[in-house]
């Protein structure tokens, strides 16, 4: 089932060639069983300068833009595990001319890394993106990052596409960002014949009454007992069937035709039901271990401290008794 994910963040000075090798599993990164998972990657729209090695780019961002100024930004997506290697890099690429074109300069890797329980791929894409953009005048590497000459152009450094923005107006282009996205996946899923689609909507505006899940990751995912992580596992698989049988519902009541809406969906509460009870059922019991471990883990604090206490009490009572033997 594929699913849908977007994040945006903001690199700082001193951290974008450090995040471009992570990404691109170069330097430290390279040789290592951990991050042998590079699925693709490629560059685009580098200065001359950078034109064959990216790398140059990133450290000159962080030698020469300002001290508490953004060095790149990230965008940060899951990809549907349906599709081929071949299909994921050309959704990637197909978003990256979309939405950077050909304005700013460019990098990204595609990573199919295993989930932390499941062990299924998780294929994702990390795209690195300078803020300038570019105008067709040459500058070196120091002149790049310099502050925008908004009447000479040619004397200052490329223009940041951030400079004087509202939080509301980012807020905006977040959500534009995010639908788009959706549409785009769901554009390559349905081109390759897949019936999967994803949605940029929160579950509640999606009509999918529950929390959404925090993420654990692998450090998270480390520290839960076998039967959390069965009970979690059967959590998501009764969810996910809820979900799709809530979409099926979805599709039929637009359907148009009133009565064989009606005689379809009159067919399936009883499968919606027992998925919906599995569901509850396994979130019970989820949070039922979870209770169980907080309420141990709070009787331990409690005996704790109270051994504290007794002990404090013995060493006040101990001082303050007097020696005998030093009573004339």
């Amino acid at each position: 089932m594929a699913s849908y994910h977007l994040t945006v963040k903001a690199g700082a000075r001193g951290k974008a060639a450090a995040h471009a090798a992570y990404i691109v599993r170069e330097g430290k990164y390279s040789g290592r069983d951990r991050y042998e998972d590079l699925e693709a990657t490629a560059r685009g729209n580098m200065p001359e300068w950078a034109a064959h090695n990216a790398a140059y780019f990133w450290q000159a961002a962080d030698e020469h833009e300002r001290a508490n100024g953004t060095a790149y930004r990230e965008i940060e997506v899951a990809l549907p595990r349906e599709l081929t290697p071949a299909e994921r890099l050309e959704l990637v690429q197909e978003f990256i001319g979309q939405e950077l074109g050909e304005k700013h300069a460019y990098q990204f890797a595609i990573h199919m890394p295993k989930a932390a329980l499941e062990k299924d791929d998780q294929p994702h894409a990390h795209i690195m993106y300078s803020e300038r953009i570019r105008d067709g005048i040459a500058r070196d590497p120091g002149q790049y990052f310099k502050r925008h000459n908004a009447k000479n152009p040619e004397k200052g450094g490329a223009k940041k596409a951030s400079g004087g923005k509202l939080e509301s107006e980012r807020k905006e282009e977040l959500l534009g960002l995010r639908e788009r996205w959706a549409a785009m996946q769901n554009k390559h899923l349905e081109k390759h014949g897949h019936n999967d689609r994803v949605d940029h909507r929160s579950l509640k505006d999606q009509g999918i009454d529950r929390e959404p899940e925090k993420h654990l990751g692998a450090i998270g995912v480390n520290r839960l007992n076998a039967q959390d992580i069965s009970a979690l596992l059967e959590r998501r698989a009764a969810e996910g069937g809820l979900e799709r049988s809530q979409k099926e519902v979805s599709i039929i009541d637009l359907s148009g035709d009133i009565k064989r809406a009606k005689e379809e969906r009159a067919s399936q509460p009883q499968q919606e039901t027992v998925i919906l009870t599995l569901a509850a059922q396994a979130l019970e019991r989820f949070k039922a271990e979870q209770e169980t471990r907080a309420m141990a883990a709070q009787a331990l604090e409690k005996f704790k401290a109270e051994q504290a206490r007794k002990a404090q009490r013995e060493k006040e009572q101990t001082q303050s008794t007097p020696d005998k033997g030093h009573h004339r």
